[in-house]
């Protein structure tokens, strides 16, 4: 900036001098004259052109193009009533698509209502926790969890084309787990036959097809574990980390599916379109989040 004051001044110390020159010379020209003054008033509008404080402010630096910030992991939770992502498993669902011509289900709590029997000698929740606090296990829940599951699982022969379960495609109540978990089950039981629709579930419980979130959601509901349908990113924030010891629900963000007393529920893998959600065997969780309810 000083530089420009400078050159300034000397431009009008020069029209001075010229000025200064053309008058103090008598015997000129008037083309002298008028060279002098031409040298002048060429001098001082220079001078003018010139950038004042106000006409060059700092000059800005390069301009940086700051990235995006990268999208939130599959792992963080979708925002609640966000879009799930499109289930990845549909194709292996038997989707159904155009009007679902089905019975429509109950509410979680009438259907578990409905099918519940309280199985004899049925812990309860209380009881459950107590026990987890005294129990020290050197086995992790991941090793029991499949011990269930072949035992629970694997004695069962699956319907020729998929791995759904046989007979009336229902789980029966298992006996000796808490009444909680009796009633995830009757709930399950109750759309385990229902077509899969995806977003089926999720504007309300009661509907006439499924996809995966709602039918967990669906399930969870029946025993009191949720109060509204959640997504499949939802579902990886439900509950508490790590797996459970008579429910364990595995999500991301585009599909889901719960393993309940080592029993698969899941609508991918199944035999049909009415075949049931309850499966033989058991999946690989790779790229899954394992979520249980607490004391559960």
């Amino acid at each position: 900036m000083a530089r420009y004051y400078r050159l300034g001044g000397g431009l009008l110390a020069l029209a001075l001098v010229a000025l200064v020159l053309a008058l103090t010379v008598g015997g000129s020209t008037h083309g002298s004259q008028n060279a002098a003054q031409n040298l002048a008033a060429q001098a001082a509008a220079r001078a003018r052109q010139l950038p004042g404080p106000s006409q060059h402010a700092r000059s800005p630096g390069p301009v940086i193009s700051h990235p995006t910030k990268a999208p939130a992991s599959a792992h963080a939770r979708a925002p609640a009533g966000a879009a799930e992502v499109r289930d990845p498993e549909e194709s292996r669902s038997f989707p159904v698509s155009g009007a679902v011509h089905y019975k429509t289900a109950a509410t979680p709590s009438t259907a578990a209502d409905e099918e519940f029997h309280p199985s004899p000698g049925a812990a309860s929740t209380g009881q459950i926790k107590s026990e987890l606090r005294a129990e020290e296990k050197a086995q992790s829940e991941e090793h029991a969890s499949a011990a269930r599951t072949a035992g629970a699982g694997s004695a069962a022969t699956p319907v020729p084309g998929g791995e759904s379960i046989g007979g009336n495609g229902q789980l029966p109540i298992p006996s000796g787990v808490p009444e909680v978990i009796q009633k995830v089950v009757a709930g399950a039981n109750a759309i385990t036959d229902f077509p899969y629709v995806y977003g089926g579930g999720h504007g309300s419980f009661v509907d006439n097809a499924y996809d995966c979130s709602g039918s967990v959601s669906y399930a969870l509901a029946a025993g009191g574990l949720l109060s509204a349908p959640e997504t499949s990113g939802e579902l990886e924030s439900w509950g508490a980390p790590g797996p459970g010891r008579y429910i364990t629900v595995y999500a991301n963000a585009g599909h889901t599916y719960m393993y309940v007393d080592g029993v698969l529920y899941d609508t991918a893998g199944r035999s049909g379109t009415y075949a049931s959600r309850w499966q033989v065997g058991a999946v690989d969780n790779s790229g899954f989040v394992a979520r249980h309810y607490p004391g559960l």
